[in-house]
């Protein structure tokens, strides 16, 4: 009786029982510290509730996100993981298409304008579960996060390893730089609003430079 293949995100890696070759990991790393530091919704809601509401109560909204963009990385992950199942040609086109995306993306922040963030006189109270809800829904509802993922994964999957530990470090280190960047982004929310409105515009360039870079360059990494 032949012996049944088992699915590529379950078996064994034939690498040492690494998920990832350190150095794909330390480009992925300086990526979504990039990504982080980008204009984004949830750095804003954030940036608002840490205004609004105090750091320490903001840590419900940057868990909520936390757990949002943990959903959109596995529903972008394991979508890729099946279709490179069926051809591994399939990834070199996921390549180039998410390093397309990534250049237009790129584009895209350095044209936006700068963050701004109105705060009204009233000073609203929320439940931990109202905030966190808040986060959750803006980073598992934002169809741009699933795109960008979807564009920007295929970059850091290997074939040849097990899918569910490649998972797992990517989005671990995705979540742990957007979490320590969001909680920063909370503390300091009575600060860094005047500083964006003064230079957020060449903050947005240098965000959208940085994803140009990564998109031009990625698909070329063998």
């Amino acid at each position: 009786m032949a012996q049944k293949r088992a699915a590529p995100w379950l078996h064994v890696s034939r690498h040492g029982g690494s998920p990832l070759q350190f150095d794909t990991w330390l480009v992925y790393l300086v990526a979504s510290i990039g990504l982080s530091l980008s204009p984004g919704p949830n750095g804003l809601l954030a940036l608002t509730h840490g205004a609004l509401h105090g750091r320490r109560k903001t840590l419900f909204t940057i868990f909520g996100g936390a757990v949002g963009f943990v959903m959109i990385i596995a529903l972008s992950m394991f979508g890729i993981g099946a279709l490179i199942k069926s051809s591994v040609v399939w990834l070199a086109v996921l390549k180039w298409l998410g390093g397309a995306y990534l250049v237009w993306l790129g584009i895209q922040v350095w044209r936006s304008p700068p963050i701004a963030v109105e705060l009204g006189e009233s000073r609203p109270l929320a439940t931990g579960w109202s905030l966190f809800r808040q986060g959750a829904l803006s980073a598992a509802t934002n169809p741009k996060g699933l795109l960008f993922f979807t564009a920007f994964l295929p970059h850091f999957i290997d074939p040849g390893r097990g899918l569910v530990l490649q998972f797992a470090v990517l989005a671990g280190t995705f979540v742990a730089t957007e979490v320590l960047t969001e909680y920063m982004l909370a503390s300091a929310a009575s600060r860094i609003r005047p500083w964006l409105g003064r230079v957020g515009r060449r903050f947005n360039r240098a965000c959208g430079g940085l994803f140009a870079v990564i998109g031009a360059a990625l698909p070329l990494r063998s």
